[in-house]
C-alpha cells in the first residue's frame, strides 16, 4: 500500500466504473444463471441495486485499509439494505452466494483496467478477501431473517392452535392456516404432550423437522408446559405421532381422533386435551396413546363427552338387548372375571357365559375378557346406572 489513502488512484477508478461494473455483473448473471432470468423485473432491479451497493462498499472497505493483510475485515450488512427484505424470501442463501461470485468474477476480470500501475496484485488479493467477507455478511442477513421468520411463524401457529382450542369459527381458522401455508390434507388429528422446554420457535422447529421425516403436514403451539400439534395427512395418526415423539418432552402424549379437516379439528383437540389431563390415571398407557383409549380415565376426570360415549356405547347398547347380556356382564365383573363362578351364579353352563361375553364385545366394541376393556365396561355400567335415562340412545365405540 502507498502512504496516505491506500490505493487512492485505484479507488477513484473503481468509483467511476461502479455503474458499469454493476451492469456488467447483472448481464453476466443473466447469461450464466438460468434461475436469475426467471425472476420478476422488480427483483432483478433489486439485484442491480445490491450489486451497485456492493461496489460502493468495496471502495469504502478498501479506503479504510481493510484490504490490507491484518486490517479490519468485517463488511457491513448494510450493503444488503438497499433491497427489500422480501428479496431474501425469493432468493435463497445459495443463490445469493452465486450472485456474489458472479459480481466478484466480473470485478476480477476488470482489475487490469481498474488498478493503478503497480497495484494490480494488491487489488486482486483485496477483492478476494472482500468476496469472502460479503458472503459472511449475506449469511448473517439470512440467519437474522430466518430467526425473525421463525419467531413470527411460532406466534402465528400459537394463535391458530389457541383459536382451535377455543372452538373459534371456521373462517378464523382458515385465514390463519392459509397464512402459514396449511393445505388441510385429510385426515387431521391433534396431538398433545409436554413441551420439551425452551423457546417456542426452537420447539416448533423440532416438530417440523420430525414431521418432514414422517411426511405429514403440521402446525403447533406451546401453551404453558404443553405442546399442541395439529397433523394433516396422517392416515394412521397414532403411528405418525410415534414418529413425532422426539419433539415432545417427557410424559404422556395423547392423540385425538381423526377428523376430515382443520375446521372439524376442535373435536379432536378437545378429546386430546381431555385425554392428556386424564392420562396420569393410567401409568401403563402406551406412548403415544389414543384419546379414545383413555375413555374411562377421562370419564373419571369429569369429561362429559367421554361419559356420554361410555353410557351410550356400552350401558345403553346392552340395556336394549334382552337383558341377559347386561346381567351376564355384571355377574362376570362382580366375580372378578371368573367364568366358572359367573356360570354358577347365573345357573348356566360356562360356554353360555363365553357366548354371551362374545356378544357383549360385538354389541359394545369392548371385550370383557381383556382386562383393559373389562375396566372400561365396569366404568360404563356405573355411569349408566347413575343416569339410566340415557340407555335409549346408542353410540358405537370410536374407531
Amino acid at each position: 500500500m502507498t502512504d496516505g489513502e491506500p490505493l487512492a488512484a485505484t479507488l477513484r477508478q473503481i468509483e467511476r466504473s461502479a455503474g458499469a461494473l454493476a451492469t456488467a455483473s447483472v448481464s453476466r448473471m443473466d447469461e450464466s444463471l438460468p434461475w436469475f432470468r426467471e425472476l420478476p423485473a422488480d427483483q432483478r432491479s433489486w439485484v442491480m441495486l445490491v450489486a451497485q451497493a456492493g461496489v460502493q462498499s468495496l471502495v469504502q472497505w478498501l479506503r479504510t485499509g481493510a484490504g490490507a493483510r491484518g486490517g479490519p475485515q468485517a463488511v457491513s450488512d448494510e450493503v444488503f439494505d438497499v433491497a427489500p427484505r422480501a428479496l431474501a424470501r425469493s432468493i435463497n442463501l445459495q443463490q445469493t452466494v452465486a450472485l456474489i461470485k458472479v459480481t466478484i468474477d466480473v470485478v476480477e476480470e476488470q482489475v487490469p483496467h481498474l488498478a493503478a500501475p503497480g497495484e494490480e496484485q494488491q487489488l486482486r488479493e483485496a477483492v478476494l478477501r472482500y468476496s469472502r467477507e460479503v458472503a459472511f455478511a449475506a449469511a448473517r442477513v439470512y440467519a437474522r431473517a430466518a430467526e425473525s421468520r421463525g419467531a413470527w411463524d411460532a406466534r402465528l401457529q400459537a394463535l391458530l392452535v389457541d383459536a382451535l382450542l377455543r372452538g373459534d369459527s371456521a373462517d378464523v381458522l382458515a385465514s390463519r392456516a392459509a397464512a402459514l401455508g396449511w393445505t388441510d390434507a385429510p385426515p387431521v388429528a391433534v396431538v398433545v404432550g409436554r413441551s420439551p422446554g425452551g423457546e417456542a420457535a426452537i420447539v416448533l422447529h423440532g416438530v417440523h423437522r420430525a414431521a418432514r421425516r414422517a411426511d405429514v403436514e403440521v402446525l403447533g403451539g406451546v401453551h404453558g408446559d404443553r405442546l399442541v400439534v395439529v397433523m394433516g395427512g396422517a392416515a394412521d395418526p397414532v403411528s405418525v405421532a410415534e414418529r413425532l415423539l422426539p419433539a415432545f418432552g417427557e410424559g404422556p402424549v395423547v392423540v385425538g381422533p381423526a377428523v376430515p379437516s382443520l375446521e372439524a379439528a376442535t373435536e379432536s383437540a378437545r378429546s386430546a386435551m381431555a385425554g392428556y389431563r386424564a392420562a396420569p390415571a393410567w401409568p401403563g398407557a402406551p406412548r403415544p396413546v389414543a384419546a379414545d383409549d383413555l375413555l374411562p380415565e377421562r370419564a373419571l376426570a369429569g369429561d362429559g363427552e367421554a361419559r356420554r360415549i361410555l353410557r351410550h356405547s356400552a350401558y345403553g347398547a346392552l340395556a336394549r338387548t334382552s337383558g341377559e347380556l347386561l346381567e351376564t356382564l355384571d355377574a362376570f365383573l362382580t366375580h372378578g372375571g371368573a367364568l366358572e363362578a359367573t356360570a354358577r351364579a347365573l345357573f348356566v353352563h360356562p360356554n353360555t357365559v363365553r357366548y354371551r361375553l362374545r356378544r357383549v364385545a360385538e354389541v359394545t366394541g369392548f371385550g370383557p375378557l381383556t382386562p383393559r376393556d373389562a375396566f372400561t365396561l365396569k366404568i360404563a355400567l356405573a355411569l349408566g346406572r347413575l343416569e339410566p335415562g340415557t340407555q335409549g340412545e346408542q353410540l358405537t365405540k370410536p374407531t
